[in-house]
């Protein structure tokens, strides 16, 4: 039986070895590659520029603030990125998703991969019949996501290209004080889902990857949940770097931290999760101060 062990070892770290070569490998191709990222004047978006930047990619980054924009393309640069581009954008307009696309489509040649990462402002708190402000949320997290990927298709089929999603665990499973986020959210994963196999279908040589996150530590997220959750915060820029490593490996799926995945599977299996939510302490602390609580910021991805 020790033998046995021993050979399993030996076989189990051959795989991780050729795992992270592979990995390497692929990671290796981005240079060069032609990037479209959203939402990245901050948080993870802007991690994300930073790590293709080190890969030698070339960047077009989006958001709303020019200015940052500005200091994050030159910070690209300084870090190898061959170009580094930006175009300030406001998804909510009906013109912009489309008109960004088409920028980074005559700047870089085309695409290889589009990263879509950006989301509108919400209130944490009871949901109080707001549907003009639901509606214009599911503009900006959902359907400037489906007319940018529409509009980038051609370009990704021509180059075999990556379509990568930027999504959360509230996307998976219903929560309170959340409920345009996660409506949003429940969206992208529907559509982009049903869109991986209308793809398979035509023999598509387009990837997608729906990445789906829990806690992360951006500064807008971690004063949205301070008082709240207990629950760990894992850092911006390892988020942002598996989210790339799911691109450039053509997964389907993401889960980021790993038991987010986990959460998801106990919610099948048991849609209560076990917790009675008026009772919840946590739910009680929310309660009290959802009425003043605003963001910019990756609300969902908790």
């Amino acid at each position: 039986s020790e033998l046995r062990t021993k050979k399993k070892d030996i076989i189990n770290g051959f795989h991780c070895i050729c795992f992270f070569e592979c990995v390497d490998f692929v990671l290796e191709s981005l240079k060069g590659a032609r990037v479209l990222v959203t939402g990245a004047s901050s948080g993870i978006g802007e991690q994300m520029a930073y790590h293709y930047a080190r890969f030698g990619a070339q960047i077009v980054i989006t958001a709303r603030r020019e200015k940052v924009l500005q200091q994050v393309a030159e910070k690209c640069l300084s870090l190898g990125a061959q170009k580094a581009l930006h175009i300030a954008a406001d998804m909510a307009n009906e013109s912009d998703p489309e008109r960004v696309v088409d920028f980074a489509l005559e700047k870089l040649g085309g695409l290889d991969y589009l990263v879509l990462n950006h989301i509108g402002p919400t209130t944490f708190g009871m949901w109080e019949g707001d549907v003009e402000h639901t509606r214009w949320l599911m503009k900006v997290n959902f359907f400037s996501y489906i007319q940018m990927a529409w509009r980038a298709l051609p370009s990704l089929e021509q180059s075999k290209g990556s379509l990568v999603v930027v999504s959360s665990v509230l996307g998976k499973m219903t929560n309170p004080f959340t409920l345009p986020y996660s409506s949003t959210k429940f969206a992208l994963s529907g559509f982009f889902g049903s869109l991986y196999h209308e793809l398979a279908m035509k023999k598509s040589n387009v990837s997608i990857s729906v990445c789906t996150l829990g806690l992360i530590d951006t500064d807008s997220a971690m004063d949205k949940v301070r008082g709240i959750t207990k629950v760990p915060a894992y850092p911006a820029t390892e988020a942002a770097l598996n989210i790339i490593i799911a691109g450039a490996t053509r997964q389907l799926d993401l889960y980021y931290p790993w038991f987010t995945q986990v959460i998801t599977l106990i919610k099948d299996w048991s849609p209560s999760g076990g917790v009675t939510l008026d009772r919840s302490p946590v739910c009680r602390r929310a309660t009290q101060r959802h009425t003043t609580m605003h963001t910019h910021s990756h609300l969902g991805r908790i």
